[in-house]
Parts: structure tokens; C-alpha cells; sequence
């Protein structure tokens, strides 16, 4: 199954009448060696990026709207058979009936890559992470201006993604091959446990369906159960900082790693070191020094910073104090990556394309072409942005489909010609990025880009689903019902009570 209908499947059960459209991009693995920046040596990590677009059709209508987009990415850590599904934004427009089909969209998504027979790259160990933060918009531009847009706040996105990964992790636990080890991680800075666990129960309306799973309040790093994706190091050497935290785009934890990468310390000041007579047989030896030296310096504290500490420095952090309540989540899963464990399936490379995979440029341009090139203010413009960028990604696959695939030097020449779109004014807030970190050349990649086609398109890409649900009760009428209220959705009849009412005094003639 792929992952357009796995995520159709989850759609099926959405209330109402309503039909779906989606479009679902994943790139071909490409090499990554900025996931583990600061690790000696660097794992190697293939890296998948992911996007998901779903727009709603109403009844008796031609015309569909974006409701709802995913940014996430798969990181796929060979040397301890991990991956990082790493979910970077969600989205909604504010255009979708209600309810939002945003919950059962993101469950479909976390239970597609939690499912070791589903998961189309074969790890034996999954690490779900994310960071959780309360903002008008993230990938629909202008969207905080529509007034039907009510987005969550701040502890109600951390309880809803609680809830979200609860389910995903009840699912998980619930197969009958077996069930799996399954951990859940969830921090929120500068809060206590206690503090944390009353403020995410007071956010949400109706209690979980999964209070028996175990939450550890704290960081995965310091447990042993579940391997973590960057590989020991050999001869028993003591790790850093940077082999436990993996770095993502727009994360304040990398943010925050940079900087203790980059901090020395300033408090001692020393002489310099005075100048010997150099043999000239200990070039090589010094050059190797000297690598050593500019290791040792781009390394900075971390080697003094426990993950504990790490955390308790990020209570402090502006991103985590600023007045809005933060959160960060992990879930990890360990048990067989699967069923097929064939020699076919495990020789095979980790940077080979598979059927309906894209190249990463097509991902990155229609991203950049929903953040820049639309906005999602009022209703026509949603709409003129939905028809546009569906038709965009269809008319790709087209384009594509016409090119030679044989020379590879040509297919690849041709893509870089295509312009990418530049900034606009349209621009989503998000955090400062990261300080970059001298990295590497990467190796290029043996197997040529995938060249979509109108096949993979309709195959792999595209899909619909109608639903035809019935609608779930009122809530205010549930609330209501909870309170102990009697048929219909009526106050059940209390005690009567007398109401009181002062009189004046009247004042005595003079």
C-alpha cells in the first residue's frame, strides 16, 4: 500500500458528506550529513521530504479548496537500522467543513510509517519527533486573516498532538504480530511534570480514550531500550552532545546546539603557545594535529553538556519562554522492520528510487510556490490557489513525462534550468535559521533523479475519496450530556431556586 491510499483510508471514516482530494509528493532518498552535524564521525542518513496537500469539494460544487497541508521528512539511518520521521508543519486553511479532516489526515500519516509492513524503507527501529508550537499560520500564507480560521492554542496544540500520538501509539500496540516496544516522550519547557500533565488535561474537552499508556515527562536520550538512530562510537569513546540530538530545519534544539558548538571558554585567557623547531618528517603528524585541534574547536562545549543539562538550558531559551506555551514529542518504536526480509529486499541501495517517488527539486518548487506565490485570505483566493497549485503539480508530471529519460546528463540539465520561484512578501513567520556549520562535500548520488509522468501521477500522486458519514452530536450538546443533561440536548431540570430581591429602605419624612 502506498501512502496515498493509506492516507485515503484514514480519510474514509472522516463525519459527513464530503468529498477529498489529495496530492502526496515523497522525494527519492538523497544523502544527508547535516542530521548528526557534530557527531565524530558522521553517520550516513538518507533523507526523504514529504508533503501533503488535501483539499475539500463541497456538495453541488466544481470548484475544491486546500484544507489541509503536512511538511514532514524520513531520515533513514542504515548503521543502527533507525528512522526519524521527523513532522515539521501542519497546516490548515481554515476552508474545511466542520469537523476538520486535519486529525485523521495526520493519525494517517504517523500510523502509515509506524506499521512496519506499510513502511516502505525497512528499519527496525522508529523515532517519531516533532516540536510542537502554537502559531496563526504555517504553510498557507495570509490564512490567519480568514475569519473562519480558529487555529489552537498554545496547550491545546501540545494535548491535541498528546492525543494524536496516543492513538498512533494504542494502533501500534494493538497488532496482533506481536506488539512492538513502544516508548512516549513529551517535555514542555519550564514547566514541571505536574504543572505540564494539569495544564494538558484542563486543555482538553473530553479525556483520552488511552489513559492507561505510559508518558515519560523528559528526553528518550538517556534510555537504552530503543537504540538511538546515531551509531556508539568504538573503542567504548565518550560521545558529545551532538551523537543524541539529531538537527532539523527550523528546530530551536539545533538552533540551541549551534551555540554551544560555537561557545568556548572565554573565562580563561592564555599565553600564547610557544613556537618549537619542527623535524622535517612531522608534517603529516602535525596536519593530523591540527585536524584534531579544528575538531576539537568546532566542537566547542558540547562535549560538557549532558542531555540533561542540554534540557534544562532550554527551559531558558526565548523560543520556550516568550509567554507561549511550547512542547517537544517523541514516540519510538522497536520491532521487526517488517515481513519481507528477503536478500532482495536488504541488498538493495538506500539511495535507489522506488516506484512513485519524485525528485526532491519537485518538492522543493511546489513548496516555495505555496509560500510565495499564494495567499489564503478570503475565500476566491483560496480557491484560485487551490486551482492553480493543483494544476502545477499535475502540469510537472507532464512536462516531465516528455523528457528523454536515457541521458541522464540531459534530464539533469534540464531541471536545473528551471528557475526557482523568488522571495515575495508573502512570507510565513518562522524562527531565525540555524548558524551554519562547515560540512563535508557530499559524494553524488549513483542513480539518476525519478522523472515523474502522467502514470505516476495518477498512480502514486493524485487520489479522491467521498465519504458519506454521519455528523457527530453537537458539542454543545455533548457538554451538556456530560453535565447530566437530560434527551434532546436540554439542561436537565435543577432545584428551583427563589430569586432575592432587596428592597429599599424607605426614608422617614423630615
Amino acid at each position: 500500500m502506498s501512502l496515498r491510499d493509506a492516507l485515503l483510508a484514514s480519510l474514509a471514516d472522516v463525519p459527513g458528506t464530503r468529498e477529498f482530494h489529495i496530492h502526496v509528493l515523497v522525494s527519492s532518498p538523497r544523502k544527508r550529513s547535516d542530521i548528526y552535524p557534530y557527531a565524530i564521525p558522521r553517520p550516513k542518513v538518507y533523507l526523504q521530504d514529504i508533503l501533503i496537500l488535501l483539499s475539500e469539494q463541497p456538495p453541488l460544487s466544481a470548484s475544491r479548496v486546500l484544507t489541509t497541508a503536512i511538511e514532514a521528512s524520513f531520515h533513514n539511518i542504515p548503521a543502527t537500522s533507525c528512522g526519524i520521521l521527523y513532522v515539521s508543519k501542519v497546516d490548515s486553511s481554515g476552508h474545511a467543513a466542520k469537523p476538520s479532516p486535519t486529525t485523521a489526515l495526520v493519525k494517517g500519516l504517523l500510523g502509515f510509517y509506524a506499521d512496519p509492513s506499510a513502511r516502505p524503507t525497512h528499519v527496525d527501529h522508529l523515532w517519531i519527533q516533532l516540536f510542537a508550537r502554537a502559531q496563526g499560520q504555517y504553510l498557507f500564507p495570509n490564512s490567519a486573516d480568514f475569519p473562519g480560521k480558529r487555529p489552537l492554542a498554545d496547550l491545546q496544540l501540545c494535548s491535541w498532538w498528546k492525543h494524536v500520538l496516543s492513538d498512533t501509539a494504542a494502533t501500534t500496540l494493538s497488532r496482533e504480530k506481536g506488539p512492538p516496544n513502544v516508548k512516549l516522550f513529551y517535555v514542555l519547557p519550564g514547566l514541571s511534570e505536574l504543572e505540564a500533565t494539569h495544564a494538558l488535561n484542563a486543555a482538553r474537552a473530553t479525556p483520552s480514550a488511552h489513559a492507561s499508556l505510559s508518558w515519560i515527562y523528559g528526553h528518550p536520550y538517556n534510555q537504552s531500550e530503543i537504540p538511538l538512530p546515531c551509531p556508539p562510537i568504538k573503542n567504548n569513546a565518550r560521545r558529545n552532545l551532538g551523537h543524541f540530538i539529531p538537527s532539523f530545519d527550523d528546530d530551536p534544539k539545533s538552533r540551541f546546539m549551534d551555540e554551544i558548538a560555537h561557545t568556548m571558554n572565554a573565562d580563561a585567557v592564555s599565553s600564547p603557545k610557544r613556537k618549537k623547531p619542527r623535524p622535517p618528517d612531522s608534517r603529516a603528524s602535525d596536519r593530523g594535529a591540527d585536524d584534531n585541534a579544528a575538531t576539537e574547536e568546532v566542537q566547542g562545549e558540547l562535549s560538557k553538556v549532558s542531555p540533561d543539562e542540554f534540557w534544562e538550558r532550554m527551559s531558558f531559551r526565548q523560543e520556550c519562554i516568550s509567554g507561549v506555551v511550547t512542547a517537544f514529542f517523541a514516540l519510538g518504536i522497536s520491532g521487526p522492520g517488517g515481513p519481507d526480509q528477503s536478500a532482495g529486499a536488504v541488498s538493495h541501495s538506500p539511495l535507489a528510487p522506488q516506484p512513485g517517488q519524485v525528485a526532491p527539486r519537485m518538492v522543493e518548487r511546489v513548496i516555495a510556490t505555496l509560500m510565495n506565490h499564494h495567499e489564503f485570505s478570503t475565500r476566491e483566493r483560496a480557491l484560485r490557489a487551490t486551482e492553480t497549485l493543483e494544476g502545477a503539480i499535475k502540469g510537472l508530471c507532464e512536462d516531465l513525462a516528455a523528457v528523454p529519460s536515457s541521458p541522464t546528463l540531459t534530464r539533469h540539465s534540464v531541471r536545473e534550468a528551471t528557475p526557482e520561484p523568488g522571495p515575495s512578501h508573502l512570507e510565513v513567520p518562522k524562527t531565525p535559521p540555524r548558524r551554519a556549520a562547515q560540512l563535508p562535500d557530499i559524494s553524488p548520488n549513483p542513480f539518476p533523479e525519478p522523472v515523474a509522468s502522467l502514470e505516476t501521477y495518477h498512480s502514486f500522486i493524485y487520489g479522491s475519496v467521498a465519504v458519506d458519514n454521519p455528523l457527530p452530536p453537537p458539542k454543545d450538546a455533548a457538554a451538556t450530556g456530560a453535565q447530566g443533561a437530560g434527551a434532546g440536548g436540554e439542561r436537565a431540570a435543577g432545584p428551583q431556586v427563589t430569586m432575592l430581591t432587596a428592597r429599599k429602605k424607605r426614608k422617614t419624612p423630615s
